[in-house]
C-alpha cells in the first residue's frame, strides 16, 4: 500500500461530524506513528510520509464532494495505481462500532467516493469503511452525516477505528487478506438486550376459579343435553319397573283363580247362572 487517504470536510465546523470519520482514522494513525501532516498547496491536501512503510498519508482539503482531485494529482505525480490506494471513509450501512476492509465495489451514494472514482477512472482502490449508522430516512442522510454523533456512538466509532489501526500494518505490508480476517472476525460490541420479564405463575386457587368460570360459561344448550338425557333414562326405567310389577300381579291372580276352581268344583258355573 502506497497511499492512505482519509475522507472528510476541512475546518473546525466539520471536525467532529460523522462525515469526518475517515479524517479521524488517518489523524490518529499519523499521531501514533509520529507522522507530521503538512499542508501542500500543490495537492490541495494535508500530506505526510509514513517513515516505516514509505506510504503517503493524505487528508484532502477540497471538501468531500471534490476529494478526487487531490488524490488523483498525488497518485499521478508518484505513479500510484488505484490498487495501491486505501481510502478510509464513513459508512452509513454499518452501525457505529463496525469497521470493514474491501476492494472495489459500488459507491452507495457517497459523494466523496463518487468524485474519487470519477477522477481515478477506477473503482479498484481499497476501502476502509467505518460504520456511523443510518438515520432511517434517506431524506435525513445529509443532515445526519453533517452532525456530531452521540457520545455513545462516538465511543463505538473510536473503538472501531482503534481495531482498524491494529491491522493497518498488515495492510501496509500487502497482507490484505490477513488484515481482513483479523478485523472482520474480531468481536464487536455486544448489543444490550432488554431482559424478558417472566409471567407470574398462577396460584392453584386461581386456576380452580378459572376452571369453574369456564364451566359456568358453557352454553345452556351444552348443560341442557346431559340433564335431558338423564330424565329420559329415568322415565324409561320407571316404565320398565311398572310393567314388571303389573305382570307380576297378573301372574299371581291367575294362580289363585286356578286353585279356587280345583277346591270348589262348579263354583264358576254357579256364578255364571
Amino acid at each position: 500500500m502506497k497511499l492512505i487517504v482519509g475522507l472528510g470536510n476541512p475546518g473546525d465546523r466539520y471536525q467532529a461530524t460523522r462525515h469526518n470519520a475517515g479524517f479521524w482514522l488517518v489523524e490518529r494513525f499519523a499521531a501514533e506513528s509520529h507522522t507530521v501532516l503538512r499542508k501542500d498547496a500543490k495537492f490541495e491536501a494535508l500530506v505526510g510520509r509514513h517513515e516505516a512503510s514509505g506510504a503517503w498519508l493524505m487528508l484532502p482539503q477540497s471538501h468531500m464532494n471534490l476529494s478526487g482531485k487531490p488524490v488523483q494529482m498525488l497518485a499521478s505525480f508518484f505513479r500510484i495505481a488505484p490498487a495501491d490506494i486505501l481510502v478510509a471513509h464513513d459508512e452509513l450501512d454499518f452501525p457505529p462500532g463496525v469497521a470493514r476492509i474491501k476492494q472495489g465495489g459500488g459507491i452507495a451514494g457517497h459523494n466523496g467516493l463518487k468524485d474519487l472514482s470519477a477522477r481515478l477512472g477506477s473503482h479498484d482502490y481499497w476501502r476502509l469503511r467505518i460504520g456511523i449508522g443510518h438515520p432511517g430516512d434517506p431524506r435525513a442522510v445529509t443532515d445526519f452525516v453533517l452532525h456530531r454523533p452521540s457520545q455513545e456512538d462516538r465511543a463505538a466509532i473510536d473503538s472501531a477505528i482503534a481495531r482498524a489501526l491494529e491491522v493497518l500494518p498488515l495492510v501496509l505490508a500487502g497482507d490484505h487478506q490477513g488484515a481482513m480476517l483479523k478485523l472482520h472476525t474480531e468481536a464487536e460490541p455486544a448489543k444490550v438486550e432488554r431482559p424478558v420479564k417472566p409471567e407470574p405463575a398462577r396460584p392453584a386457587k386461581a386456576e380452580a376459579v378459572g376452571k369453574a368460570k369456564s364451566k359456568a360459561a358453557e352454553s345452556p344448550e351444552k348443560r341442557a343435553k346431559p340433564a335431558q338425557a338423564d330424565r329420559t333414562a329415568k322415565v324409561e326405567k320407571d316404565a320398565r319397573i311398572a310393567k314388571a310389577e303389573k305382570d307380576e300381579k297378573a301372574g299371581k291372580g291367575g294362580v289363585i283363580s286356578s286353585f279356587l276352581k280345583k277346591l270348589i268344583p262348579g263354583s264358576d258355573a254357579a256364578r255364571k247362572k
